[in-house]
């Protein structure tokens, strides 16, 4: 036996693993510094007027907070779509139609060319005009609106506060657990910001939903075995924007139940080889993940 064969054997034990592992796992990645911000905002959540909720445009479901109702009540929201340079439109604009339908008011923005940025300002007036109202006619003063912003880790709340600010109020990072503590920024004239850290929910039960998080980087990379979600990105790549797959690695086709041999293609175009000349399993992966996150594999959505 060579030692290619060796290596895909070992290859098609670990996706098998993998493959039995999610099916009995539920993903409990919630540190502690989640709880404490989620009790920290139902402290203050009285002083908030608008709320700025974030949510990935290329998985605006998945992305979106699932016991957010409990921690902001009935305040006024506005869902913000980001990395809309990176998503699929058509795909994600069926969804803004979903939010849209439930009473949102949707803006989806890009945060590299700052587009739509602008219209979160006009939708924040639109959305309060009825606070404002309502206030004048009680003869109280105006002042700043109070926004509280919140969406899970890396979904592009620190660059958007940087946006809305014109300059760089808070540090930016692509992985999660950059901001860490609630903090009061001062955006503009009109507008004082809560900025809020990247919050999950206690428990992640639903498998797409788990594998789409971790896919874009919204929980660690320890928590779920990277080429699984390697493995998962591939088969749902192939399914849904095959041509975007033979345009970068030169796959034209994929065995759903062994990847070895879309893994040596990749590998072999992409210069991850090891000594030997044998293609390194682990930095195809993170090759993977790495160009979904950055674009390379083309604008996307996972969720349906």
């Amino acid at each position: 036996m060579d030692m290619y064969q060796k290596r895909k054997m070992r290859q098609e034990k670990k996706n098998n693993d993998n493959q039995e592992s999610f099916s009995k796992v539920s993903i409990s990645w919630y540190p502690g510094h989640m709880a404490k911000t989620k009790r920290q905002i139902k402290e203050k959540i009285d002083l908030i007027d608008i709320i700025y909720e974030v949510v990935d445009s290329r998985i605006p479901i998945s992305s979106k907070i699932k016991d957010i109702d409990d921690l902001v009540k009935n305040k006024p929201r506005i869902l913000i779509m980001t990395k809309s340079d990176l998503c699929d439109l058509n795909k994600t604009n069926k969804h803004i139609k979903y939010y849209e339908s439930l009473g949102y008011k949707v803006v989806l923005v890009d945060l590299i060319s700052n587009k739509n940025v602008d219209k979160i300002k006009s939708a924040t007036d639109e959305v309060l005009k009825e606070l404002n109202e309502k206030r004048e006619a009680k003869g109280l003063k105006k002042r700043n609106y109070r926004a509280l912003i919140i969406g899970i880790p890396n979904v592009g709340k620190s660059t958007l506060i940087n946006r809305l600010a014109g300059k760089k109020v808070v540090g930016v990072g692509n992985k999660p657990g950059v901001t860490k503590q609630l903090s009061w920024i001062r955006i503009s004239k009109d507008v004082d910001l809560m900025d809020s850290p990247g919050i999950l929910w206690p428990k992640i039960d639903d498998e797409k939903v788990g594998l789409n998080l971790a896919c874009f980087s919204a929980i660690k990379e320890e928590i779920l075995p990277i080429d699984e979600v390697a493995c998962y990105i591939l088969k749902y790549m192939f399914i849904n924007y095959k041509e975007n797959l033979k345009e970068r690695y030169g796959l034209e086709n994929i065995d759903f139940e062994d990847f070895t041999d879309a893994y040596e293609v990749i590998g072999r175009k992409r210069g991850c080889i090891l000594r030997g000349n044998e293609v390194d399993y682990d930095k195809v992966s993170a090759l993977i993940v790495r160009d979904l996150n950055e674009g390379h594999l083309g604008k996307v959505t996972f969720d349906e």
